[in-house]
């Protein structure tokens, strides 16, 4: 993280008029990259988007981290979504995953002042005002009160209240950016705004917390810190200090394969016993909201966004991948319209359509359920899951909204591990919690 003080941020714009502002201006700079696009596009036919779409990403990105919150947030999760957007767009999006520009010192004495009345100095023995970690919607600085060394999250100031005008703000890129249609998009936008209220509410997020750690601390090689709800507040928390370092760090020190699947099995682990056994997961699975501690197990250090999953949704969508139902076509389609993946006023030949798509797709997507023991290292699934999801994107039949709203974020955190499971190159035991399901002869 530098600690260059030209790169911190002194304020950042909370007003709603000063936020539209922002995104006028990035819209007027993305307007201008067309237009530079199109004029060499006259002396040189065969250019590509490429150049295009690195200087939309970077204009777009770059606004973003200034207005943090949901905004930045928004980038995040479409940069896990891989086989949506031009591979520039990911590229840059996912640096969000780590670092934003971090607040500046009087910015934060102001936040405490304002929730506990004191400073960061008369509430604990030290207190670091240079951020070791800043992210989308907070920042997190070290601090010590006795002797117990803390880490303490910092919710930048107006993230919280700016999340439904900038989503809608938001709205006109990624509907440029992921050419769904209206109606997809408002299904999509509103279970984003949905989680990032929840995920800006500090308190709950200390009481899920707690909570989800108690439930999962029977896991093997699954550690959590240590919540303080004495000295956390809506846009404050404190936990305890974990040491360790992020995946991509991890990766760099050359680890044993042996290693390797330990955490990907702490992760397998960790993510199957909450949707099977809870019925709710941690449903942000990026690479900054975990660590891999010196003794080698796997440190998860935030709770703030949580999917709940009804029995409605849970049931035909685990019975498709999880048992032979698949292979009974009547039934399939039962569970199919359940889950809204096929509508009411589909002719017969759509429903023989997306009947065959739609079996495919979690076909493939249940392959690692489907044995004992998965190899994420297998670039073949993932070129093939890639693959498929590029050619369904392109398709007309899937520009109109399709599938219940819980798809989004349970698609999101099952894809979420595979990637991270792929990028550890881990091979797990794939049975160890699975889906409560009934088998369809």
């Amino acid at each position: 993280m530098s600690e260059d003080n030209a790169k911190e941020q002194n304020s950042i714009p909370t007003s709603k008029v000063q936020r539209s502002a922002k995104f006028v201006k990035t819209g007027f700079k993305v307007g201008g990259n067309y237009i530079k696009h199109y004029s060499k596009k006259l002396f040189n036919p065969d250019l590509d988007r490429t150049e295009l779409n690195e200087d939309n990403a970077a204009d777009i990105y770059e606004s973003l981290s200034e207005l943090k919150g949901s905004a930045l947030k928004v980038a995040q999760m479409l940069s896990m979504d891989k086989n949506i957007l031009p591979k520039a767009y990911v590229d840059k999006f996912s640096q969000s995953q780590y670092n934003a520009p971090p607040l500046s010192g009087p910015l934060i004495v102001q936040t405490f002042k304002k929730y506990f009345g004191k400073s960061p100095e008369q509430i604990y023995d030290k207190f670091n005002l240079k951020s070791t970690n800043a992210a989308s919607i907070g920042q997190v600085h070290q601090a010590e009160l006795n002797g117990e060394k803390l880490a303490v999250k910092i919710q930048y100031p107006g993230v919280g209240d700016s999340i439904s005008s900038d989503l809608k703000l938001v709205k006109p890129f990624a509907f440029r950016l992921l050419g769904m249609s209206e109606k997809e998009l408002d299904i999509y936008m509103r279970e984003v705004e949905e989680r990032l209220l929840e995920e800006t509410d500090y308190e709950l997020e200390v009481r899920r917390s707690i909570e989800f750690s108690t439930a999962c601390s029977g896991l093997n090689n699954v550690v959590f810190p240590k919540y303080y709800p004495q000295l956390s507040s809506k846009r404050i928390i404190t936990m305890s200090w974990l040491e360790g370092q992020h995946l991509r760090e991890f990766l760099q020190t050359n680890p044993s394969q042996e290693l390797r699947n330990q955490i990907g099995q702490a992760l397998w682990d960790f993510y199957n016993f909450q949707q099977h056994e809870l019925r709710a997961v941690h449903a942000d699975p990026h690479p900054g909201n975990f660590l891999i501690t010196p003794d080698g197990k796997l440190g998860i250090i935030d709770f703030g966004c949580i999917k709940e999953m009804p029995e409605d949704f849970y049931y035909p969508f685990f019975s498709l991948t999880s048992t032979n139902l698949l292979d009974n076509k009547e039934e399939t389609i039962k569970a199919f319209r359940k889950l809204e993946m096929i509508l009411p006023n589909d002719t017969p030949k759509q429903i023989e359509f997306y009947h065959g798509m739609y079996k495919q797709m979690i076909g493939l997507f249940a392959k690692p359920y489907m044995s004992s023991t998965f190899d994420f290292s297998e670039t073949a699934f993932f070129d093939e899951l890639y693959g498929f999801g590029e050619m369904v994107s392109r398709m007309p039949e899937f520009k109109q909204a399709r599938g219940v709203k819980h798809f989004i974020y349970v698609n999101r955190t099952n894809f979420g591990l595979y990637n991270i499971l792929h990028e550890l190159q881990a091979q797990v035991r794939t049975d160890t919690y699975k889906p409560h399901v009934m088998a369809v002869v």
